[in-house]
């Protein structure tokens, strides 16, 4: 009796999800309707330019797999607390991130059964571009200017074999 009511209401669920036009959708970075800023901590603000346009899905030999996710937000998330922690009070930083390639590739030469799988090796490091802004407490800027980080030691310093964050390479 328990398992058909279990299916009863399951089926009810799926009608009722169904009816309402509730619909799972995969996240891609590439969504126009995506964010593109994280909401302010009060001492860094981070905001990235259009994902489309980034790198890793212009150059991607496997865009689709590329763009799925919410990536952009978790590297985001990762440089607003890191920088928070070591901005001295009183400052804000300001940051736009405008270009990420994330640690390794799609090759698709190795067949169809590895196309969706991406191939970490020291040839294809973790790289960021991104300008700021610091500001002091009162308001005067401190510095600005943009800079492009690449991590060609990516490899040698980590991750440990059982971190498994899928952005170990790039936070």
């Amino acid at each position: 009796m328990k398992r058909s009511s279990l299916y009863c209401a399951s089926l009810l669920l799926a009608g009722l999800l169904a009816a309402t036009g509730v619909q799972a959708r995969v996240r891609h970075v590439a969504d126009p309707e995506a964010p593109r800023a994280l909401s302010s901590d009060g001492k860094v603000d981070v905001r990235w330019t259009d994902p489309a346009q980034f790198a890793e899905m212009r150059v991607s030999s496997n865009r689709w797999e590329a763009q799925r996710g919410d990536w952009v937000t978790q590297l985001a998330t990762h440089l607003q607390q890191s920088a928070a922690r070591k901005l001295p009070d009183g400052q804000h930083l300001s940051v736009t991130i405008t270009d990420i390639r994330r640690a390794g590739q799609y090759e698709p030469w190795h067949g169809p059964r590895m196309q969706d799988v991406r191939i970490v090796k020291d040839l294809y490091p973790p790289r960021l571009s991104f300008s700021y802004t610091l500001t002091g407490a009162n308001g005067e800027v401190i510095d600005r200017g943009e800079r492009k980080l690449v991590d060609s030691a990516f490899l040698i310093r980590g991750p440990h074999l059982t971190d498994s964050d899928p952005l170990c390479h790039e936070s």
